[in-house]
């Protein structure tokens, strides 16, 4: 079985939204090991959002329901469109799939810019209205960087759990087993995530 890590390395040099610190880790020697001392917030690096993040109710990060993270996923890959992921973009390519991944022009870039690939409100609402239990995005926010919240609340609100800043520059469009663990930060709005394919051959 093939794992495709599609986690961004976490480190000082992590590309960090507008107004957020970026991470820092110190390590000393303590003698007979090492050990760091890690400072960052909820929503460094590849992360997952939890319901209560835009809603201020709901799951916090521990109490997401990891099934909505961890089955098959499809990957589309929709590097031919523009910032902006409208439904058209979308419609009639998400199949059955209850887990979606979305690869733009921002996997592998390591600069913020205004402009990152996002979704519209009548993107999120076609998820919603298909089910979907988890959305996926490689850029800094599922939401426009000048925006209202709309999008999160729409997803959230429908208990599509969202994970922002993948790396999705080597992975096809297609079929996939995801799996994505946030770190149980006891009742927080959100947590840094490992997230990894594994090579589905099944068809959806």
């Amino acid at each position: 079985m093939r794992i495709i890590d599609i986690t961004r390395p976490l480190s000082g040099a992590t590309v960090s939204f507008p107004g957020d610190p970026p991470p820092s880790f110190s390590q000393r020697d303590a003698g007979r090991y090492l050990i760091s001392d890690l400072h960052m917030n909820s929503h460094s690096g590849t992360h997952v959002d939890a319901p209560v993040h835009y809603l201020k109710t709901g799951d916090t990060i521990d109490t997401v329901p990891l099934d909505h993270l961890i089955g098959p996923c499809r990957v589309l890959d929709i590097t031919g469109v523009g910032s902006a992921i409208t439904a058209a973009d979308l419609q009639g390519r998400l199949g059955d799939a209850k887990r979606i991944l979305l690869k733009t022009i921002f996997s592998g870039e390591d600069r913020f810019r205004e402009d990152y690939p996002h979704l519209t409100l009548d993107a999120a609402e076609l998820l919603s209205a298909n089910g979907v239990l988890c959305v996926g995005i490689d850029s800094f926010s599922i939401e426009a960087f000048v925006c209202d919240g709309a999008v999160h609340r729409e997803l959230l609100g429908h208990g599509c759990i969202i994970i922002e800043l993948l790396d999705l520059s080597g992975v096809r469009e297609g079929a996939f087993d995801m799996a994505a663990l946030p770190l149980r930060l006891a009742g927080l709005d959100g947590a840094p995530a490992r997230v990894v394919l594994m090579e589905n051959d099944g068809v959806m």
